[in-house]
C-alpha cells in the first residue's frame, strides 16, 4: 500500500473515530454549528497535511483536539467572527446528554470564560486527563488544575444561586 493510501485510510479511521468528539468541542467553543462543522473539516485537512509529522508523543485524540482548538481560536480571532450570530443553544449541539439539568449545565458551561470552558469540556465531555489537556492546550497541569477548580466553583455558584461568572 502506498504512503498516500495509508494516510487516506488513517484519515478515514480518524474521522470515524473522532468526528463527534471534535464537533462537540468546536460547537461549544464557537457557539455556532455551521462554524463548528467548518472547524472540524479544517481540523481534518490540517491533520491530513501534518500526518507525517505526528510522532505519537501524544494520543491521536489529543493531537486532533489541539488542532481543533487552535482552529477554533483562529476563527474566533478573525474580525468577521464578532459579527456572526453565535446564538446556538445547547439543544443544537451534538451532545449525549438529554436531561433538563444537563441542558442547563451545558448552557452555563458555554457561558464561562474560554479558559474555563476549554478545560471543562476536555476533561468531562472528552474524558481527557489533565496531562492530555496540558499537551493539547500547551498549558501547565497545575494551571489547568486551578482552572478546573475555579470553573467548578463558578458552575456551582451559578447552579445554586444564579450568581454571575467572573
Amino acid at each position: 500500500m502506498s504512503s498516500d493510501n495509508v494516510r487516506e485510510e488513517t484519515l478515514r479511521r480518524m474521522i470515524t473515530q473522532y468526528k463527534n468528539d471534535l464537533m462537540r468541542m468546536c460547537c461549544a467553543y464557537l457557539k455556532d454549528v455551521a462554524l463548528a462543522e467548518d472547524a472540524v473539516q479544517e481540523t481534518f485537512v490540517k491533520a491530513y497535511k501534518a500526518m507525517e509529522t505526528f510522532r505519537g508523543e501524544s494520543s491521536e485524540k489529543t493531537w486532533l483536539m489541539s488542532i481543533a482548538i487552535n482552529t477554533c481560536r483562529s476563527m474566533h480571532r478573525d474580525r468577521w467572527f464578532h459579527f456572526v450570530d453565535r446564538s446556538v443553544t445547547p439543544d443544537a449541539l451534538p451532545l449525549k446528554a438529554a436531561k433538563a439539568e444537563d441542558y442547563e449545565l451545558m448552557e452555563d458551561i458555554m457561558n464561562l470564560p474560554v479558559k474555563y470552558k476549554e478545560v471543562l469540556l476536555l476533561y468531562y465531555y472528552q474524558g481527557m486527563t489533565l496531562q492530555e489537556i496540558s499537551e493539547t492546550l500547551g498549558v501547565a497541569v497545575s494551571t489547568l488544575s486551578k482552572r478546573l477548580k475555579k470553573a467548578r466553583e463558578s458552575l456551582r455558584r451559578e447552579l445554586e444561586g444564579g450568581q454571575h461568572h467572573e
